[in-house]
């Protein structure tokens, strides 16, 4: 057996808890921990020695998220409603968008935001259009 093999070997029991998918919360909230006291390690030092581990361990945790706790559905209405909110604008504030009547349909759900509207909903707010087009 190599050195490498052997040392590997010797800690495997502690690493390889770090290197599996999380199978439930408890499991993710420990790897979150490691992550984090290895991330305080490490620094922004990509040179590392840990700093390898903590990527891959920071794909689990991402994986985990992805099937378990799902991103909702963000509609350009949402987008919109958000940032008028942020903001503080009123309705009437958007002439991108048209008349105050046709913003509240948009927000309401009675009408999609249209890609002339997404564009220069864009260039005011400097956000991409898409962000705007619900598909």
């Amino acid at each position: 057996m190599s050195a490498i093999v052997k040392l590997v070997s010797e800690h495997w029991t502690h690493v390889a808890p770090l290197l599996a998918t999380p199978a439930n919360e408890a499991e993710y909230d420990h790897l979150v921990e490691q992550l984090d006291e290895i991330l305080a390690e490490v620094g922004d030092d990509e040179d590392h020695p840990l700093a390898l581990l903590a990527s891959r361990m920071a794909d689990l945790i991402e994986a985990y998220d992805e099937q378990n706790r799902p991103m909702p559905a963000i509609t350009g209405a949402d987008a919109l409603r958000y940032i008028m909110e942020e903001r503080g604008l009123s309705q009437s504030e958007l002439p991108e968008v048209g008349a105050q009547s046709v913003v509240s349909e948009i927000l309401s759900g009675k009408r999609q935001i249209n890609v002339r509207q997404a564009r220069a909903l864009s260039e005011r707010f400097l956000i991409p259009a898409s962000v705007f087009l619900s598909l």
